[in-house]
């Protein structure tokens, strides 16, 4: 591992108004390293994915700061804030998100108009095991060949994190495997700092970092010095 790369501190974040005040967040603080494969962990509630919009600038905390390679993203405007999605984040969603009526590697050049720069479409598709699926529909996939075309979305803006809610949610755990492995070697084999939500307990066994949250607190910070391989815990 290396620099820090993500910083939380003292976030908050609250819903609402007077006696109808929510608190999503209370008081998160954590760091995560450069090429880290981190789980934050927890059930339905406990905050967790509060914590993956605002990292991903899709919300903003109502107090605390929040730091990202370097840059103060809970201080952007919404106009820095899409910069910031666009240059640094890579989202991969539990529903795909692709679009219905374009191909395989059409889905995945979309991101040429958000990046310029960046790898080859194509290159991203073969890195999942794809290229052979490039003129294909969603509709003509499976859900496990749908999540691997996001990843290859995610993975052609040449993003800095790759943030994952409940990625293999609605995969079969067979299915669920193979994208948790291309993930974790995201991670291990490229130095991407890959950050996932989820509920289930067996994904944080092949994390370098768990963070534990409840009832929007973190109530552990775990580092697992030797995380298990993606195929080797017991689905």
């Amino acid at each position: 591992m290396g620099n820090t790369i993500v910083e939380f501190k003292n976030v908050m974040k609250q819903y609402g108004q007077g006696e109808a005040i929510q608190l999503a967040n209370n008081d998160v603080n954590f760091t995560i390293d450069e090429g880290e494969f981190v789980v934050i962990l927890g059930q339905s509630g406990a905050g967790k994915s509060t914590v993956l919009n605002m990292l991903g600038g899709m919300d903003t905390p109502t107090s605390g700061t929040i730091t990202v390679a370097g840059q103060e993203i809970s201080k952007m405007n919404d106009k820095e804030l899409s910069e910031y999605r666009a240059g640094t984040i890579g989202f991969i969603f539990q529903f795909y998100n692709l679009l219905p009526s374009l191909t395989a590697i059409e889905n995945v050049s979309l991101v040429k108009n958000i990046v310029k720069s960046g790898p080859d479409p194509m290159e991203m598709l073969r890195a999942v095991g794809l290229s052979d699926h490039a003129k294909k529909f969603p509709s003509q996939m499976s859900g496990g060949e749908q999540q691997r075309v996001s990843i290859a979305r995610a993975l052609a803006k040449d993003p800095k994190i790759i943030l994952g809610d409940e990625p293999t949610g609605a995969l079969d755990s067979e299915t669920g495997v193979i994208v948790l492995e291309l993930l974790s070697d995201l991670s291990r084999k490229q130095g991407k700092t890959v950050i996932l939500v989820t509920h289930n307990a067996d994904i944080a066994k092949c994390a370098d970092k768990v963070i534990r949250m409840k009832n929007g607190k973190i109530r552990e910070i775990r580092i697992n010095e030797s995380p298990v391989p993606v195929r080797e815990v017991e689905w």
